[in-house]
């Protein structure tokens, strides 16, 4: 927690209290366990493809840190790499701020390695297309099942306002949202609400973040008459700690003290469609003929960042 929040001034109590939340899940992150199982079905996802490629694994925060794993990279004579990380949108803490450690870690362990960050993806149909489909699925099955006050949620981490506004964080988590609104609408639910919340904010009340926090917005909907929701965690790849604890923790007893009935969306990379979409990304890469798809309606994401794309400091 401490290596996440440097330099951010967050209290030492708030760091405290949420290590606390770790000891629910055995006192660490799945978030390690959940890459290697990711990255051994991209190991044959590839192969199927014959493609090559030795497949390294790093984090930021914690071992196996990003540092020691371009160390690695050096020793094995590697010149070039793609850098696939578990974000698909555009903002300073999910693009640009990976970009910069990358960078830095190279500076200091691997001059001269060239490290290209592999483009957002939450357009991709391996991402967004899980999402609606799993979504979609779920509302039939409980409107079938004889629930009519049904509202749906998509989900994702709150950011300050500062870095959402130098970002399109927001335009393309709405994109998102907007499919899985259409995909429902086609099941003639139009009175089904598909609204935008977040969740896990962490930054000083004095702070503006993105809103509306989802515990407010349950509360909302049971205001409104709504007593079935269905929240769609479209902002996280798998189920890490913001998923289990501020949703399928935090959020169910919010719904339960509210007398909601609360389903939760599997994430993307639960999906075998998650895995065929890094191998794409992947693959258009070194392919300069084969681009991988879009979903319908959604553009396609640069391949290179802006100079002053997504940039943020604490002093904006």
């Amino acid at each position: 927690m401490e290596n996440v929040t440097a330099g951010r001034n967050v209290p030492r109590q708030r760091l405290e209290k949420v290590a606390e939340q770790y000891m629910v899940f055995g006192g660490k992150s799945p978030i390690n366990d959940q890459n290697r199982e990711l990255i051994k079905k991209l190991h044959s996802e590839l192969e199927a493809r014959s493609i090559g490629l030795p497949i390294y694994f790093a984090n930021r925060n914690w071992s196996p840190y990003l540092s020691d794993v371009v160390s690695e990279l050096r020793i094995a004579g590697v010149r070039s790499a793609l850098a696939f990380v578990t974000s698909a949108y555009a903002s300073y803490s999910g693009c640009r701020q990976y970009r910069e450690d990358i960078q830095k870690a190279v500076d200091q362990h691997a001059p001269g390695l060239r490290v290209h960050k592999i483009r957002h993806y939450y357009s991709h149909p391996g991402f967004v297309g899980t999402l609606v489909e799993s979504t979609r699925t779920l509302v039939k099955e409980l409107a079938d099942g004889g629930e009519r006050r049904i509202a749906v949620v998509c989900s994702a981490h709150s950011i300050p306002l500062k870095m959402a506004l130098s970002s399109e964080y927001q335009s393309q988590l709405l994109s998102v949202r907007d499919a899985i609104s259409a995909a429902i609408d086609d099941l003639g639910l139009s009175k089904t609400p598909v609204d935008m919340v977040f969740q896990s904010r962490s930054g000083p009340p004095s702070e503006t973040w993105l809103g509306p926090d989802i515990n407010d917005k349950l509360t909302e909907c049971a205001q409104n008459g709504f007593d079935t929701v269905v929240v769609v965690p479209i902002g996280f790849v798998s189920d890490h700690m913001e998923v289990l604890y501020d949703l399928d923790i935090q959020a169910a007893q919010t719904a339960k003290d509210l007398g909601i009935r609360l389903h939760r969306v599997p994430t993307a990379s639960k999906n075998d469609a998650f895995i065929s979409m890094a191998a794409d990304l992947i693959q258009e890469q070194i392919e300069p003929s084969y681009h991988a798809p879009t979903y319908p309606g959604m553009q396609i994401t640069k391949d290179s960042c802006e100079v002053n794309c997504c940039l943020f400091t604490n002093n904006q």
